[in-house]
């Protein structure tokens, strides 16, 4: 009776060893054993070792709880039969057995690894690494089966972590506290920098600066005065056939004007589809050794320009430069009043008053006027939800700037 209760004790033991283990491995970090290997940490470098072939691993992890689990079944029920009536024996047995390994070799053990996964699994992997060249001889075959099976159901292994996945990842270790706010956003943005387009992040055309190719030097220089930019579009006869980029640098001369053509001192244009992507076009750029790219619409015409600042934005947020004017988008008014600049994405209006849009348009100015159905005159009014949005100010068609009234008591509608 005493070897039977020690060996049912060893078994209770070896199924919370594996256990443990089998959760250790499927939740253990492994750029932190990655760090703790390249350390030099010997249980670090062997735990990745093991982790590297995960299906001879849990194959081995599987097989050795099953044979414990079996056993100590096996011999409770001889003991208890042994101790009770036969008839009784076998299910108090079941009964028991049971509820001891499922608490003790199961729960407990999973909950205390699922804890620590990467110190438990440093602390299994000696042992572990001897069991699995014990049990290679039915690991073969186990490794062989799933082959077939695979082949047969014709399964395909995808590895590959999508791009949502990463960024539930990223969300995740931010909200774990392993890197900061400010690291999380620059990481979503590099992450989501790829599928950006040139259309997304474009300065449109209404807001470009350009002079005619045989503008006089006088006119250029009150441009370049008035803009306040670096370099100016040149363009022939429409604002759609522009012909060059002229620098400032390049137009002042050491204490004066360039005595110079236009024609002969600006630089060639660089033509990109808006639907290109921004990591493509970042590239052009740089073959190009220019800061200025002309985004091009469907129907040839332009429809905007990209700037190497505009990339750089995306990923580290809005640059400012002396040139830049110091304004909100959005500022707060009397009440629950504000004043918004139609340039703000739509994005951003919604974020701030907490609404939500479904609209392909980027701009608020253009979501505006695809909901109202028409160009709006000074003065028009709509409802949306809890906000009431008049037209503040309008210029050549295009809406400048709206007043948003927030109705607290009002019932949201679309």
């Amino acid at each position: 009776m005493l070897t039977s209760i020690v060996a049912m004790i060893i078994c209770v033991i070896l199924s919370a060893y594996f256990s443990a283990t089998e959760t250790a491995f499927s939740s253990l970090n492994k750029t932190r054993i990655k760090t703790l290997a390249e350390s030099g940490n010997r249980k670090a470098i062997l735990t990745l070792e093991l982790s590297g072939n995960y299906d001879r691993l849990i194959s081995t992890i599987l097989i050795g709880n099953n044979i414990v689990n079996i056993a100590v079944a096996s011999i409770g029920t001889l003991l208890f039969v042994e101790l009770l009536d036969p008839e009784l024996g076998a299910p108090i047995s079941t009964v028991v057995v049971t509820i001891v390994v499922l608490i003790f070799g199961e729960i407990t053990p999973k909950s205390i690894a699922k804890d620590h996964p990467e110190k438990f699994a440093m602390f299994s992997a000696p042992l572990l690494r001897i069991l699995i060249y014990v049990l290679m001889p039915l690991n073969f075959l186990f490794e062989h089966w799933k082959k077939f099976v695979g082949k047969l159901f014709r399964v395909k292994e995808d590895h590959k972590m999508s791009q949502e996945e990463l960024l539930m990842l990223l969300n995740e270790v931010e909200q774990e506290g392993c890197i900061g706010e400010s690291e999380g956003k620059l990481l979503r943005s590099a992450v989501e920098f790829g599928e950006l387009e040139a259309q997304d992040i474009l300065t449109h055309r209404v807001d470009l600066e350009g002079i005619e190719l045989h503008a006089s030097k006088e006119e250029i220089a009150k441009r370049f005065e008035a803009s306040h930019y670096s370099r100016l579009l040149v363009y022939e006869d429409t604002i759609d056939k522009i012909v060059g980029i002229l620098h400032q640098k390049d137009f002042y001369v050491g204490t004066g004007i360039t005595s110079a053509a236009v024609a002969e001192i600006m630089s060639a244009p660089v033509f990109v589809y808006q639907t290109e992507k921004i990591d493509a076009l970042l590239q052009k750029m740089r073959a190009a050794r220019t800061h200025i790219v002309i985004v091009i619409d469907e129907y040839g015409g332009v429809a905007g320009i990209v700037t190497m600042e505009d990339i750089l934005e995306e990923l580290v947020g809005d640059i400012w430069d002396e040139h830049d004017e110091i304004e909100e988008s959005i500022l707060p008014g009397e009440g629950h009043t504000y004043t918004v600049d139609c340039r703000i994405s739509l994005d951003d209006f919604c974020d701030f008053f907490h609404v939500k849009a479904d609209s392909e348009c980027v701009s608020l100015g253009g979501w505006i006027m695809q909901y109202m159905g028409c160009i709006p005159n000074e003065g028009d009014q709509f409802d949306f939800k809890n906000l009431t949005i008049t037209i503040a100010e309008t210029n050549d068609h295009r809406i400048v700037r709206v007043y948003v009234d927030v109705q607290e008591n009002k019932e949201a509608k679309q």
